[in-house]
C-alpha cells in the first residue's frame, strides 16, 4: 500500500519549503490534505510529483510549488472571501479553504466539476462550493472577492474578472508567452490592476483565457 502521508511530507520538504515559501498555514494546509484523492485515480502515484498533473484535454493541475508560491505571494487571511478559478478535482479549492472564510470554485468541465464538489464534500471541506460555468465569467453575484486564484495559464484576463475583485484585492495567475510563462500577482487599486512579476512558472491556457488574435489577410 502506497504511504501517501510520507509522500506528503516529503513534498512539502523538497518542493515547497525549498521555494521560500514561509507562511506556516499554507504548509500546514499543504501537510494536511491529502492530494491524492483530488487527482484522476490512475495518476494517484503521481500526485506528489514536482510537476504540473493532467486532469484531461488541455487542463492540469498545477505542481505544489507553483500552486504554494502563488499562495504565500497572494497571502490570503482567515476571513477573506476567495474566487477559485479552474479547480478542476478541487485540491486547490481545498487548501485554499485552510486559509480563507469561504472558496467560490467555478469548473466548467462538467465531469471535473462533480467530481470536486463530491470530493471537497467527502472531505468535509464545508466553506467552499463548485459553480459549473466558464471560467472567465468568474462568478459575480457572490463577489466581489478579496482574492482571485486562476489555477492555469492565461494570456489575458477578461474585465469581467478584474471587476469581480474588491478594492485593495489581489488577484494571481500564470501569463504564458508561447512556452514560457511567469506567475504574476495584481493588486487592485482605485479601480484597476496593476501586476507585478511574482516567478518563473508554466502551465496550458485555460478555456476563455487566450489573447484575441488579430486578422490578417
Amino acid at each position: 500500500m502506497t504511504d501517501f502521508a510520507t509522500r506528503r511530507v516529503m513534498m512539502v520538504d523538497t518542493q515547497v519549503r525549498p521555494s521560500d515559501v514561509t507562511k506556516f498555514p499554507i504548509i500546514d494546509a499543504m501537510l494536511s490534505i491529502p492530494r491524492e484523492v483530488y487527482v484522476p485515480r490512475d495518476r494517484r502515484e503521481a500526485a506528489y510529483m514536482g510537476e504540473n498533473l493532467p486532469l484531461g484535454p488541455g487542463r492540469v493541475m498545477l505542481e505544489p510549488r507553483t500552486l504554494a508560491k502563488m499562495l504565500d505571494a497572494l497571502d490570503i487571511r482567515p476571513g477573506e472571501m476567495v474566487l477559485d478559478l479552474g479547480c478542476g478535482l478541487g485540491y486547490s479549492t481545498a487548501v485554499i479553504a485552510r486559509l480563507a472564510d469561504a472558496v467560490v470554485a467555478i469548473e466548467e468541465d462538467e465531469a471535473l466539476a462533480a467530481d470536486a464538489q463530491r470530493t471537497l464534500s467527502t472531505e468535509a471541506v464545508d466553506n467552499a462550493a463548485v459553480i459549473r460555468a466558464p471560467l472567465a465569467e468568474g462568478a459575480a453575484k457572490h463577489g466581489p472577492y478579496d482574492v482571485i486564484t486562476i489555477q492555469g495559464g492565461v494570456e489575458s484576463v477578461p474585465q469581467t474578472l478584474l471587476d469581480q475583485l474588491k478594492e485593495g484585492g489581489r488577484i494571481g495567475a500564470v501569463f504564458m508567452e508561447g512556452a514560457l510563462g511567469v506567475v504574476r500577482i495584481g493588486y487592485k487599486r482605485d479601480g484597476r490592476v496593476d501586476w507585478r512579476f511574482g516567478f518563473n512558472a508554466a502551465a496550458p491556457v485555460l478555456p476563455g483565457f487566450a489573447a484575441a488574435r488579430a486578422f490578417a489577410l
